[in-house]
């Protein structure tokens, strides 16, 4: 072939194999197989109008090389795909066009199936699943239930983040800086009667367990903090009406600074002693007017603080009985502890700008103590703190509250941040919770013979806005019989939220048409835990948290066999337009990547994204990158092997099997970055095999009016196109199939042709990369920033791309322009910034 195909040429290329690959099966997984498993899972996308964006196939690519890798190294791997297509994003896309979700929904899963078909992925589609199919969601249901059973599942009525705009009740986990994090609409607080998921009782257990599993430390960290277990000291202060206010505290040490205490706007005793406060009309306008403020609004630390005092009620501070004013502010949440704190302004960055705006008494306990003027809020040693002076914090904390356990004023305890998951929502394209409501016997729920409960084919499903769902206003589907006393009954209204569906999809993948049960007991024995999760770091208090929530919970109901589902995780990094700014359809700087794909073929497209940057990071797209791997994989590997294949045939080239050593290091390097999700660094070897250090790979011929030299390497070819197949499968796939078809029995590469993904990942000599790799120091500006380990005698060439594929170099340089670049051969490299 003399010339680079063309894009028809391409994609004709990448159906053929694609057809291939199904109707062989190449890629399905077998139940119960003799071979080690392992479960490889994407988090499965909503399908969305607007079809994928780049940033999805990136981690799909990713879980391909890994699945295709495993497969070739003698594992069964389970890798399927489905759609999470239940919730507000479908709703309001089809609200937004005027066609009705399950129109919508069906249509967006045939775009999204195409695409990701058409990008050469080895999903298992025999398992595909819908959270939106009833055969699928009547199991959500059969959960539900199991979980109102339990305990579990419970109503109450509470004020709640209510979107104006998508007119439905929000977790607290959907909301970001006060606003919808579906649509951005400022979010308000309604009372509303909700179904709640009892996520605190697991609270300890999903703390303590994030320890077991191989997770991105930040995701782990924003777990924690979210589940915000701390340590600390409840204190009952005396008020002067002959109740108790229970505080809860951290720092049981600064108690003797504490000046004032301040309730929520929601605390209990304000509306129960209204009668006491002089000013109730002035509180009741203040409370009134941070109603509908975000949790997260109040407890900004940057914002200015409000308050007022509750004039006529007062506390007495139980370690020195001084009495202390309180106030009531928006800055302390009525659901936090006890929904009261003790304000020590010396040690405490909000009560300090409180007390100065309200000119109230500022004590300091703690030293160091030459700032008086001054917020210390670090440990220290005790002051002004009569017989507990002179103690370390620490200390101080424990004697302060084993004194106040004597006084019966206090006593040790534990809080938490968490709050049970707000699970019903008033939309329409929701799974309809299994409850239905007698006035003889209250809450029951539906019999399981009774599942699922399917949603109503409706014409009108947006939202009332009024706290009701659209389905209350369906009467012949609302009115039932009671399944206890065979009374009149009415069924629950309101629906299930997106994250219903997605928090145990992963196990109906393993037995996707059992309708007997969720899935059988064998086959999830056999399959989990998830061996490695794939997916973007903004579910991790969401998806994540509900998944390993409800996971525990059917461990502890005997159906799953372990406690945990995923344990090991990656994060994908964005994709970021040329500019470097997030692809917007306003900025007009979004890729389409069946534009790209249709241009250079799916293999091109694929090690893109692999190879534009470390797999973690945030990095650009770059057109002179890609068109870079479209030389590579086209007019080099292509071409050239077609070349080979012909000048063996013509007699101008011979075989001569196993003389490259280069191959064996390329095998071990791709292997240990592909098993490391390195995969940029793993293309730039086997870039680095194909063309050779200076241009002169071992494995080709080398002086081609020289007969001695004219020897090719096929068995080198061979084991390049394996490692190089997971990366680019259709390609490998056509090149392999014409080595093996033609020079198959003469390079004795083999008995017939079956598919490059039949063969064994080969294995590389250790005895012929002895001593082959040496350390690498990289400065930026002359100061070391990273080392790393390349090739010895690497080209200066081959040493940049190493250098700037690490992810701290690549970062640091990102924000930069590269004047000068200096390499010291096997020892250095220097970029001047």
């Amino acid at each position: 072939m003399e010339q680079e195909p063309t894009p028809a040429y391409k994609n004709k290329i990448s159906k053929k194999w694609q057809d291939y690959w199904a109707e062989n099966k190449v890629d399905q997984a077998t139940d119960f197989d003799d071979r080690p498993k392992k479960y490889i899972l994407d988090m499965f996308p909503y399908p969305s109008g607007a079809g994928l964006h780049v940033g999805h196939p990136e981690g799909y690519t990713a879980t391909d090389i890994y699945s295709r890798y495993l497969r070739m190294n003698g594992y069964n791997v389970l890798h399927p795909m489905g759609w999470d297509a239940f919730g507000l994003p479908a709703e309001n896309y089809a609200i937004k066009t005027g066609t009705h979700p399950k129109k919508t929904t069906e249509d967006n899963i045939k775009v999204f199936k195409n695409q990701i078909q058409s990008i050469g992925f080895s999903y298992d589609w025999d398992r595909e699943i819908d959270t939106t199919n009833k055969e699928y969601y009547k199991w959500t249901q059969w959960i539900f239930i199991k979980l109102f059973e339990h305990g579990l599942a419970y109503e109450n009525e509470a004020p709640i983040n209510f979107c104006p705009s998508c007119k439905t009740g929000l977790a607290n986990e959907e909301v970001v800086s006060g606003e919808c994090e579906r649509c951005g609409a400022k979010v308000e607080k309604k009372n509303l009667k909700q179904w709640v998921l009892r996520i605190t009782k697991y609270a300890d257990r999903l703390l303590e367990d994030l320890d077991k599993l191989d997770w991105p430390e930040p995701i782990k960290a924003m777990q924690r903090n979210w589940i915000g277990k701390s340590y600390g000291t409840n204190v009952i202060f005396k008020l002067n009406i002959g109740e108790d206010l229970s505080v809860f505290t951290t720092r049981a040490d600064t108690l003797f600074g504490c000046t004032y205490v301040v309730v929520a706007p929601e605390h209990q005793i304000i509306q129960r002693f209204a009668s006491k406060i002089k000013n109730y009309k002035q509180v009741s306008k203040y409370i009134n007017s941070v109603k509908d403020k975000s949790d997260l609004e109040r407890t900004e630390l940057t914002k200015e603080k409000s308050g007022i005092i509750l004039d006529g009620i007062f506390a007495t501070n139980p370690i020195n009985n001084k009495q202390v004013p309180i106030y009531v502010a928006d800055y302390v949440l009525g659901h936090y502890g006890t929904g009261a704190v003790m304000a020590v302004p010396a040690h405490d960055e909000r009560d300090f700008e409180f007390a100065k705006k309200y000119d109230l008494e500022i004590i300091w306990v703690i030293g160091p103590t030459d700032e008086k003027d001054n917020v210390f809020t670090e440990y220290g040693i005790l002051e002004n703190s009569k017989e507990f002076s002179g103690l370390s914090s620490k200390e101080a904390i424990k004697e302060i509250s084993k004194k106040l356990s004597e006084k019966k004023l206090g006593s040790e305890a534990i809080n938490y941040k968490l709050r049970d998951w707000i699970f019903s929502r008033q939309r329409y394209w929701g799974e309809p919770i299994p409850i239905i409501h007698c006035q003889k016997c209250g809450q029951v729920p539906v019999p399981e013979s009774d599942l699922p409960v399917e949603l109503p084919a409706v014409d009108n499903y947006e939202p009332s806005g009024d706290g009701t769902s659209p389905l209350s206003k369906i009467e012949s589907w609302v009115n039932t019989k009671c399944p206890k006393c065979g009374g009149a009954a009415r069924r629950e209204t309101n629906t299930m939220p997106q994250w219903a569906g997605s928090c145990w999809y992963y196990l109906r993948f393993i037995d996707p048409k059992n309708d007997k049960t969720l899935a059988d007991q064998k086959k999830l024995d056999y399959w989990l835990p998830v061996d490695l999760y794939v997916g973007g770091a903004e579910h991790a208090v969401l998806h994540l948290l509900y998944a390993r929530f409800w996971h525990k919970f059917l461990f502890d109901i005997g159906i799953v066999p372990n406690d945990e589902p995923f344990m090991k995780l990656r994060n994908q990094g964005m994709i970021l337009a040329e500019d470097g700014r997030k692809m917007s359809k306003s900025l007009g700087n979004v890729i389409n990547p069946d534009d790209v794909i249709n241009k250079y073929g799916p293999d091109v497209f694929r090690m893109f994204e692999m190879f534009i940057g470390p797999f973690e990071d945030a990095k650009p797209w770059s057109t002179t990158s890609i068109n870079g791997i479209n030389r590579f994989l086209w007019k080099k590997i292509f071409m050239d092997s077609d070349k080979l294949i012909d000048g063996v045939l013509s007699g101008k080239y011979q075989i001569e099997n196993n003389h490259s050593d280069s191959i064996h290091k390329t095998i071990k390097k791709v292997s240990e970055d592909i098993e490391n999700f390195k995969f940029n660094t793993a293309i730039a070897e086997l870039m680095i095999f194909f063309n050779g250090k200076d241009g002169k790979p071992d494995w080709k011929p080398k002086i081609e009016n020289n007969p001695k030299d004219n020897m090719v390497d096929f068995s080198a070819l061979k084991n390049f196109l394996i490692v190089l197949s997971p990366f680019a499968p259709h390609i490998c796939e056509e090149i392999y199939q014409k080595i093996m078809t033609k020079l198959g029995e003469k390079a004795t590469l083999g008995e017939k042709y079956d598919s490059i993904f039949r063969e064994k990942w080969p294995k590389y000599d250790k005895n012929r990369i002895v001593n082959e790799q040496v350390e690498l120091v990289i400065q930026i500006n002359s100061k070391i920033r990273a080392k790393t380990t390349i090739r010895r005698g690497s080209s200066r060439e081959e040493t940049t791309k190493y250098a700037l594929s690490e992810p701290r170099i690549s970062k640091l340089l990102s924000s930069g322009k590269i004047k000068k670049t200096i390499v010291v051969e096997d020892r250095l490299i220097n970029f001047i910034v």
